[in-house]
């Protein structure tokens, strides 16, 4: 009996199955990123209620963060204020030339309008020797004493604004107009400005050594509890680490405790500063009152509090980061 052959058995074949490789890989990386996304927002969430099952611990850690960061925080707030009355001295730094004693008002007009012109000079006040003189006597209270003078021995005088307030460029200034026709002598007392950017200076490298130190402090103390941290956990570690957890998935909760204990001690920090201010706000103003004028303490502002907010956050998490890495390394599955 012979065998029927396959209706087309032979003849018929199965297409050829699509690639898949490309797609799969696609899938797996994408699952591998949505489960990596999981686990960051579970070990923050997880971190940020441990921190919360200690909160006397955790508040102390924070207060001893936010102290930190007050001092350098506030000598840079100092600064400020120091910045904006520089600005302001600079603002009245002025050079006076003073006229020949033969020089008329008319001469006088045309040696005023000549320094005016000039590149470096901002703006000009002509003052004649009478109105000098009137000056004088209202600022010593001499008017009688004065008055008795058969001719006035006060020249007419320039006072010069200049463009660039710099000692250096006002210096050269001065030369220039000590050259022209009519001038007897410029005056100019630059040692104050002089005086206040050094000053100026000197408080902006202290700051910045008061910065690294108690940014270095910072470390230090997110880098001691984080080490608590990880010895109270030590057998878990030890435990993920067997069945073949990487250096990176256990460092990623303590990564995020020290970023939660920067943070924190900024908003403290930012609290501290602002009582601070309020605090000294009045005695500032009646002070600034009492020489006739207005001045009042530079607050951080939303661009200093985002970057205090930032320092202390990577602070903390640096701190973490150096403190798991060192005591990953000495942990060794048993």
């Amino acid at each position: 009996m012979s065998r029927q052959p396959r209706e087309g058995g032979a003849s018929r074949r199965q297409p050829p199955a699509p690639p898949r490789g490309a797609r799969t890989q696609r899938t797996r990386s994408s699952s591998r990123f949505r489960g990596w996304l999981r686990h960051h927002r579970a070990m923050c969430l997880d971190s940020a209620r441990r921190l919360l099952r200690a909160p006397i611990g955790s508040l102390l850690t924070m207060l001893a963060i936010a102290i930190a960061l007050v001092l350098p925080a506030a000598l840079w707030l100092a600064l400020d204020s120091a910045r904006l009355l520089d600005a302001e001295l600079e603002e009245s730094a002025t050079l006076t030339v003073y006229l020949e004693h033969q020089v008329d008002e008319g001469q006088a007009g045309r040696i005023d309008e000549a320094v005016e012109a000039h590149e470096g000079v901002s703006r000009t006040r002509l003052i004649s020797a009478a109105e000098g003189m009137a000056e004088f006597q209202q600022a010593l209270g001499l008017a009688d004493a004065l008055g008795r003078l058969e001719d006035n021995p006060l020249p007419a005088s320039i006072v010069v604004v200049p463009v660039d307030p710099a000692p250096e460029a006002v210096r050269q200034l001065a030369g220039e107009l000590e050259a022209l026709s009519g001038v007897d002598e410029v005056r100019l007392d630059l040692a104050w400005l002089e005086r206040l950017r050094h000053l100026a200076e000197l408080g902006s490298r202290l700051a910045l050594a008061l910065a690294v130190l108690f940014g270095l402090g910072v470390l230090l103390v997110v880098g001691n509890t984080i080490r608590l941290a990880v010895e109270s956990r030590r057998q878990e570690i030890e435990v993920v680490m067997l069945i073949g957890a990487t250096h990176g998935f256990v460092r990623r909760p303590f990564l995020y405790s020290g970023a939660w204990y920067g943070l924190g001690g900024g908003l403290l920090a930012w609290g501290l500063l602002a009582l601070g201010n309020q605090w000294l706000a009045l005695p500032v103003s009646a002070l600034a009152a009492s020489y006739g004028a207005t001045f009042t303490l530079p607050q951080l502002g939303p661009e200093g509090s985002a970057t205090l907010l930032l320092c202390s956050t990577l602070l903390g998490w640096l701190g973490a980061w150096i403190a798991v890495s060192r005591h990953l390394a000495e942990v060794r599955p048993r």
